[in-house]
């Protein structure tokens, strides 16, 4: 079973306590999203979870509890961008998280730290030239910490089209799209950082780029020194190439407030949700309520839990 934690919140900055507790517990329970009464009960033992992959934008609060991971494969996919508190509200500054990722690197190595520099999109401030200049300044500080790079550029969606009239925005049209992308891959080849796109369709291989996937089963065989095998995630976009997961966060929990967010689409529900959270629960959010239905997860390869989110 490969474990994703989370799409749905930053387990590593906002709820590492939790997290820890269902390790040490062996198992967590998850709700489906559409219906809070069918709730999956997870089982979290080393023999049974496979590679753990962790999402976050500040994984500093995770990090002195790596320790109790020792059992565990895992990586994590960081996403580090340009944007300041306009856009990203409640994140420490990108100079704290630098030295962050370096320190996640230092610790468990930098193919199993995966730098995200995703969504691209331009403002009044963050023009084509921007990201051309902080692209290369985060490469820079980023070498040699880091294998790969995985970007991407804004999608909207309904979700958080009300979060995003704050400020005026464009998604890079094609033209910027693949001058934007030579321009990264020649910074990146220079910086010894393999740069890969995440779910998105068109073919940038001419600029050695490749499509990549976050949930990547090629890297978890390569951490776990067997082969994995494992079926494309159904129930993510068309274009993601991710391998299936069971997914244990929950929407609406998560406090960064990134404006362009799609999973986090009610700042005040998240607020209230993180606020009321027990870090003793078995389940991420709330507590349970006892009508629900709970059954036990086996595997990852049909998460018939998780619907569709695009």
């Amino acid at each position: 079973m490969i474990i994703s934690a989370s799409r749905r919140t930053d387990i590593p900055a906002l709820y590492p306590e939790w997290f820890i507790n269902r390790i040490k517990a062996g198992f967590l329970l998850t709700a489906n999203p559409l219906n809070k009464t069918q709730v999956s009960k997870i089982n979290l033992s080393p023999e049974t979870v496979e590679c753990i992959v962790f999402w976050s934008k500040n994984p500093g609060p995770i990090i002195q509890h790596l320790d109790l991971l020792n059992r565990y494969n895992y990586y994590f996919q960081f996403t580090l961008t340009p944007y300041d508190s306009s856009i990203e509200m409640n994140l420490p500054d990108k100079s704290e998280l630098i030295e962050t990722f370096k320190r996640l690197s230092d610790i468990i190595g930098p193919e199993r730290v995966i730098w995200r520099y995703d969504p691209v999109f331009y403002t009044g401030k963050y023009d084509f030239s921007y990201h051309i200049k902080s692209f290369e300044n985060l490469s820079k500080s980023l070498s040699g910490y880091t294998e790969r790079c995985m970007y991407s550029f804004l999608t909207v969606y309904k979700k958080c089209e009300r979060n995003m009239k704050a400020v005026t925005f464009s998604r890079p049209d094609m033209n910027d799209i693949l001058k934007l992308s030579e321009a990264f891959a020649q910074i990146s080849i220079s910086k010894g950082i393999k740069l890969q796109t995440c779910a998105e369709n068109f073919d940038l291989t001419d600029f050695g780029i490749t499509r990549g996937k976050c949930i990547d089963d090629d890297l978890i065989s390569k951490i776990t020194g067997k082969q994995i095998i494992i079926p494309e995630d159904r129930n993510q976009r068309e274009s993601c190439l991710c391998a299936s997961s069971v997914d244990i966060g929950a929407y609406n929990t998560c406090t960064h407030r990134c404006i362009y967010c799609y999973a986090n689409f009610n700042h005040d529900l998240a607020i209230r949700k993180f606020n009321n959270h027990n870090s003793s629960s078995e389940i991420i959010t709330g507590d349970l309520s006892g009508n629900e239905i709970i059954r036990e997860r086996h595997d990852s390869s049909s998460d018939s839990l998780q619907p569709k989110l695009f």
